[in-house]
């Protein structure tokens, strides 16, 4: 079972790996976006990790909704409504209970990505973070470490398709070959998820 510990635990190694893999998140995002994707989710996670040292939510819904209601508060542009309403929604999901089982989590998860897809209208295939959040959420079935594999795999698949939600379709054709910033980003927060589950 999971408990509010392991919640922070994910939201911590999260940040971590933020901070760590941000300048490679902007550089995917300068010649197809505003080249800030990086540094806005570095500024948000970090202002999620304070929120969680200053006020600790003593249950993973608790947890999530704190971090998603962050990340609106603090991101500039689409990533913050997005992830913000992904975590809060996933949160939401998860209610009351002080643990919670993988499934339960998966479910969750499921309800937070289809907020995100009815919020942004992007679906698979849209070069967008849910061409790896959707394959991550069907595969964490079967475990984390499955989800991660997924989820990279996902990313990955965005670099020859057009982008024809978010920022990046603005650009048109220019989009193809670029591997888009926010299904990254979805890959570090599912990588993250199974780092905190020691898988």
């Amino acid at each position: 079972m999971l408990d509010a510990d392991f919640f922070r635990r994910w939201m911590t190694v999260t940040a971590a790996s933020v901070e760590r893999e941000a300048e490679r998140l902007t550089a995917l995002d300068s010649p197809i976006g505003d080249a800030d994707h990086g540094s806005n989710l570095q500024r948000g996670f970090t202002a999620v990790t304070a929120a969680l040292e200053k006020e600790a939510p003593d249950t993973p819904g608790g947890v999530l909704t704190l971090a998603g209601r962050q990340l609106v508060s603090t991101v500039g542009g689409a990533s913050g409504p997005l992830y913000g309403t992904l975590l809060r929604r996933t949160g939401k999901a998860l209610g009351d209970a002080a643990e919670v089982s993988p499934e339960q989590l998966t479910e969750a998860l499921r309800a937070g990505v289809d907020a995100v897809m009815t919020l942004g209208g992007a679906a698979p295939g849209d070069a967008t973070m849910i061409d790896a959040l959707v394959p991550a959420v069907d595969a964490l079935g079967t475990s984390f470490a499955a989800g991660r594999a997924a989820a990279e795999e996902g990313a990955v698949a965005t670099t020859p398709l057009q982008a024809r939600k978010g920022r990046a379709s603005y650009v048109g054709e220019r989009s193809i070959g670029h591997q888009d910033p926010g299904a990254t980003s979805s890959a570090l927060l599912v990588a993250a998820l199974a780092e905190a589950a020691g898988e």
